[in-house]
């Protein structure tokens, strides 16, 4: 899954642009995980732990409304079970 699937591309003089992607809310559900982050966490690496794929960092810190990659510590994260885009 690439956090570019739904963006629309438009070619114009040769030139490609990238209009903004706009997700979906991703819904709580009872089989969400609930995590709370320790002293050098990073939505990279919990994408790893819990997906298998740390390209998946953006997803994390979509749900939980992050700007970073680095996460506070003690900072609660909501961990989806299942993507969703």
């Amino acid at each position: 899954m690439s956090r570019y699937n739904k963006t629309k591309i438009t070619k114009k003089n040769k030139k490609l642009y990238y209009n903004t992607t706009i997700y979906n809310k991703v819904d709580e559900i009872n089989s969400d995980q609930y995590f709370i982050s320790q002293e050098g966490d990073r939505c990279d690496n919990l994408a790893y732990r819990f997906y298998g794929d740390s390209k998946l960092w953006w997803f994390i810190a979509r749900v939980n409304n992050l700007t970073t990659n680095n996460i506070p510590a003690g900072t609660s994260l909501r961990i989806p079970v299942k993507i969703k885009t």
